[in-house]
């Protein structure tokens, strides 16, 4: 008899089977429509509220933090500011909240049928690359709006790193993720400890506040924070403002690869007997 599938247990913890994760790019592309289809179903708005949840947050921080805060956007008009630093939190943080939660948000799949597991948090990178897209229109129409009312914005050649910023953050996000999945397998409080910390972190981030108007000791401090560089980065090339630095981007990039190689240790090893936790 001849076996056209054969499931061997993995030999190595820091190892991701690639080749078997193509053999199944099928399950991978019905994993990212199912993520972005189920997100707004049965919801009246639908796709459109990957529009109104950025423009509702940008009018919300121009009210808060650029009108009653008084908050420095840089020179720069509040919504174009704002948004530049949403389209990059929100992918970030979307990612990292749903990878977080792969095993215990799938374990009624894992415990049925085997596949790579590796594959529902990189479809989850992927799925919400289309609502990155989707909110980076609503920037560039922003952008275009305010180019076209004589605002003068600097664009350089900076702005072709902005697909190494994406892969960094999503990088980052799974790394963190697959960590903290792994350990809410047996720890579930870490979940509600995690969304608090998440909170935090984007004031801990130059979302809402320029990081130039900061002195160097407090940027040196902001710049351990590994995606900080990257939304410096993004408003630095788009829009020529900000703080950017080959240092701290290459700090954040070390510090990415350094944690997805934690990340696929843990969770090659939590994997192998998390059913049995969970």
């Amino acid at each position: 008899m001849e076996f056209n599938t054969i499931i061997k247990p993995q030999n190595k913890l820091l190892e991701v089977d690639f080749k078997e994760i193509w053999q199944y790019r099928d399950l991978f592309s019905m994993f990212v429509k199912r993520d972005i289809i189920t997100q707004y179903k049965q919801t009246i708005l639908g796709p459109a509220w990957f529009f109104i949840q950025p423009a509702l947050t940008t009018v919300m921080y121009m009210i808060v933090f650029g009108g009653i805060a008084g908050i420095s956007t840089d020179g720069l008009p509040q919504p174009m500011f704002y948004l530049a630093g949403i389209v990059c939190w929100q992918y970030f943080s979307d990612c990292l909240n749903k990878t977080s939660s792969t095993f215990t948000a799938n374990q009624g799949i894992f415990g049925k049928v085997y596949f790579p597991r590796m594959i529902v948090p990189l479809s989850t990178v992927a799925s919400n690359l289309v609502r990155m897209g989707i909110q980076f229109l609503l920037f560039v129409v922003v952008y275009i709006y305010y180019l076209i009312m004589g605002v003068h914005v600097a664009p350089n050649i900076y702005i072709l790193l902005l697909p190494l910023v994406i892969i960094m953050l999503a990088g980052l996000s799974l790394g963190f993720g697959i960590i903290i999945s792994s350990m809410t397998t047996k720890y579930r409080d870490l979940t509600i400890l995690f969304t608090f910390i998440v909170q935090l972190w984007m004031y801990a981030t130059p979302i809402i506040y320029p990081l130039s108007t900061m002195s160097p000791k407090r940027q040196w401090i902001m710049a351990l924070n590994p995606v900080t560089s990257l939304v410096e980065t993004f408003k630095y090339g788009t829009m020529g403002v900000g703080t950017f630095s080959w240092a701290q981007l290459g700090y954040s990039f070390g510090f990415m690869v350094v944690l997805l190689a934690i990340g696929i240790v843990v969770f090659n090893k939590v994997q192998r007997s998390f059913m049995d936790t969970v």
